[in-house]
Parts: C-alpha cells; structure tokens; sequence
C-alpha cells in the first residue's frame, strides 16, 4: 500500500509567498515556533499546518506587534485549549451515551415505570405558586 503524502513547501517557496527572509523562518524554527519536517536531503518542508501556525505567528508579531516570547505563550496556550476542547467533546459524547444507555423510554410496554406526557402544561405563574 502506497503512503499518502502530503504537500510540502521548500523555505524559499514558503519566504516567497509570505514576503520575509529564509532566516526569519531559520529564527522561528530555532525558537521552537515552527517545526517543519526535512526531506532526505535535510532540506526543510513546511506541511500546510506549518503554513497556518506560521500564519498566526505573523499575525501576532506584525499586526498585534507581540514580540516571539509573547507568540510562544500564546502558541502553547492555544494548543493546550484545543486538547482540552478535544477533552470536553469526548466527554460529552461519553455523557450523552451513558444518558442514552439509563434513559426509561416513554410508552415502553416491557418498562414498569411508563413516563405519561403532559398535555397542555404551562409553567405556574408566582400567584398559582403561592396557593
């Protein structure tokens, strides 16, 4: 079975396109911002993610002007919020199966407990609470 590749750019190609200097990308990867792969020969190969994350890091430095320590926290704390959002989903999802699991349904015949529905129910009004 042949592996799937995926698409990868040269520095020159990705310094190019972005309009900074090869050693401005040297920096970041230096800085642990940016980690592309390399091909067999060591040349670096940025992969589209590399391409968003480095979209991001521009975003922070040029526009928000946020200096590199500053894009490191940030980085970090956006990965570490994306792990727990992942975290959160599967917990909702293991929830909502549980619920589903323990959840009497109503009408049931082979169920002891028949839930009956409620017809024309409105929510009390606080003079109808109070008697």
């Amino acid at each position: 079975m042949a592996k799937k590749s995926k698409a990868a750019y040269m520095i020159s190609a990705v310094a190019e396109q972005y309009a900074i200097h090869p050693q401005t990308l040297r920096l970041y990867e230096r800085e642990g911002l940016l980690k592309p792969s390399r091909s067999d020969g060591n040349t670096r190969l940025y992969t589209p993610e590399d391409l968003e994350r480095l979209d991001v890091i521009l975003h922070l430095t040029r526009d928000l002007g946020v200096n590199l320590a500053g894009v490191e926290i940030i980085l970090n704390m956006r990965e570490k919020m994306g792990q727990m959002h992942a975290q959160i989903q599967e917990f909702v999802a293991t929830l909502n199966l549980e619920l589903v699991a323990h959840t009497v349904h109503p009408f049931d015949p082979d169920e002891r407990t028949t839930l009956v529905p409620v017809v024309n129910a409105r929510p009390l009004t606080p003079a109808a609470r109070r008697r």
